[in-house]
């Protein structure tokens, strides 16, 4: 699928007709799993090896001219995870384990204030950028109210009032509470006020020469790729992967072949054939961790998507089984709950009302057929009627997500079993994102959030507001009292007012079914276990593997040469 970075989503996913592509040292992980800890000690015991690390995680045909602005997610170098081992946000996110705690980078602590309108920051000390300079509490409080005065920049689209410095702390205020975007928070990178506050507008600025907090340097770049360099004065110690080369890699087909043939060390492909070509050899692994929702978005102002009982008939006539093996190409899991919730790791915030609404993992055609018939459709022709509307369901996506147009062409098949008239149309990508903003669609297969909050997910799946932006709610859903449970959601800070808040949402598009989910999208990962060790597994699973940003910084630092 195309790139989509949507607040406050960070997982990039992608695909083409020729491409489909779509996060350290020990010492790092005491710092990072206890805040505050100190790292420096337990970093010495690992020497920085000459080794590379050779990564891609977005196809690219260079870097030049080079612009490691980590406020333009268009760039080669963000899209290919250069910038985030170069800049530092304050905390990281397990996206493989949303109930994990925070990853400290360059805060210690936060405590949220006046009832979630303000946080409070402590920053790190001892921080330096790599020209010399310290970090200090100015540069973060400088970094958010770029945020605040630029809208171009500000991507997550947060609702920031101000951010002022205080000793060692940063407040940042917002027009309303933000307990639910601490994700989007804390992922803001941080730049040095010496520098940028004579760019102007920071989306226009082109920074060739990056000056970050990072674990890495900028030692080269040019049309065949970036070499990053180990920073010796990084706060956390010096890495102990001493260099990494990012190449520029155009398809997916290149990819593979350095994949099996060792000269790439770590991807972030969707790439089919991965275990006949790549998984012969014990030390070539791949691990996609579920992170999003896949899902079948109805229509819900248009016949016949907008009756419940084709939209019921529609979930237990596909196969998802032959949507993850075949479409998807074995690489990522059938969805299995019809509340939506990414599983297993939303998993504790499954209400009890839902876990027995399991999703079919094959097709139903006969059920399908059944809950039909009960709701009055006849058979004419060969197709369900309702009076003289004939049931006919058009499956669009773009023909270039091949994953998805292989998807949405076994969902089609399965459809006409069930009497439901339906086809396969595939525009361009940029045709059917126009179409889906502005509901020129019947049904459409997308992506959901991703995201360490459960609110997030059903606010763009659910929410008014969002209806017409790029964010979700592509079925244009109405409905004031999700809305205000929404409201309401957004406001807890404890587990058990979570749930109370998001069970009805998981029993709404349970029952209602306002998207239908297909299968579980993954963070895809493929490495190389022999040169190095450390990678996140669905054994230790301290992060996704998949080497974009801002992730790609935690599994680097938790990486050791083997030799």
């Amino acid at each position: 699928m195309e790139p989509k970075t949507y607040r406050p989503s960070v997982l990039k996913r992608r695909a083409s007709a020729t491409v489909v592509a779509a996060a350290a040292s020990a010492a790092l992980v005491a710092a990072l799993v206890a805040p505050g800890a100190s790292i420096a000690a337990t970093h010495s015991a690992h020497a920085a090896s000459g080794t590379p690390l050779i990564f891609e995680s977005s196809p690219e045909t260079g870097f030049t001219p080079a612009n490691y602005n980590p406020y333009v997610q268009s760039t080669p170098a963000y899209q290919a995870g250069a910038d985030s081992l170069i800049y530092e946000p304050l905390m990281d996110f397990n996206l493989a384990n949303p109930a994990a705690k925070p990853y400290y980078m360059l805060a210690t602590a936060y405590a949220w204030g006046n009832k979630g309108k303000s946080i409070t920051f402590t920053i790190r000390q001892g921080v330096k950028f790599s020209n010399g300079t310290a970090l200090t509490s100015a540069d973060v409080a400088f970094s958010f109210n770029l945020l605040k005065q630029y809208a171009d920049v500000n991507t997550a689209g947060l609702a920031i009032t101000g951010a002022t410095a205080s000793g060692n702390d940063v407040t940042v205020t917002f027009k309303s509470p933000q307990y639910t975007n601490l994700q989007s928070i804390g992922n803001t990178y941080i730049v040095p006020q010496s520098v940028w506050s004579s760019v102007g507008d920071p989306g226009t600025y082109i920074d060739s020469n990056p000056i970050g907090t990072g674990p890495y340097t900028v030692t080269s770049t040019g049309a065949a790729g970036i070499t990053l360099t180990a920073n010796p004065s990084y706060w956390g110690g010096a890495p102990a992967v001493s260099e990494i080369e990012v190449p520029a890699i155009a398809s997916n087909t290149t990819v593979l072949s350095l994949l099996t043939s060792n000269q790439l060390t770590w991807a972030g492909n969707f790439i089919t054939g991965l275990k006949s070509a790549f998984e012969t050899t014990p030390s070539h692994q791949v691990w996609f961790a579920a992170v999003q929702t896949n899902s079948l978005e109805p229509n819900l102002n248009k016949w016949p998507t907008n009756q419940l009982a084709v939209r019921q008939a529609i979930s237990l006539a596909i196969n998802r089984t032959a949507i993850s093996t075949q479409g998807e190409a074995g690489l990522e899991p059938v969805a299995t709950n019809a509340s939506g919730l990414v599983l297993p790791g939303f998993q504790s915030v499954v209400s009890p009302s839902v876990k027995s609404d399991t999703l079919s993992p094959v097709s139903q055609t006969a059920k399908a057929i059944a809950v039909l018939k009960a709701a009055g459709y006849v058979l004419k022709h060969g197709y369900f009627y309702l009076g003289n509307k004939e049931v006919t369901v058009p499956v669009t996506d773009p023909a270039a997500y091949t994953d998805y147009a292989e998807d949405d062409a076994l969902i089609a098949q399965e459809l006409k079993k069930a009497h439901i008239n339906s086809t396969f149309y595939g525009p361009s990508p940029s045709v059917w994102a126009a179409n889906i903003t502005k509901g020129n669609f019947v049904l459409t297969q997308h992506w959901s959030q991703t995201t360490i909050s459960p609110y997030q997910l059903y606010n763009a799946w659910l929410n008014s507001d969002e209806i017409g932006t790029s964010a979700g709610n592509y079925e244009r859903l109405k409905d004031p009292a999700l809305n205000a449970d929404l409201a309401k959601l957004a406001g807890q800070t404890t587990t058990s007012g979570e749930l109370k808040y998001l069970t009805p949402l998981e029993q709404y598009v349970a029952q209602d079914l306002p998207i239908i989910p297909t299968v579980y999208g993954a963070a895809f990962d493929e490495y190389n276990s022999s040169g190095f060790t450390g990678w996140p597994t669905a054994k230790d699973p301290y992060e996704i593997g998949q080497p974009g940003s801002p992730q790609n910084e935690i599994v680097v630092l938790h990486l050791k040469p083997t030799s």
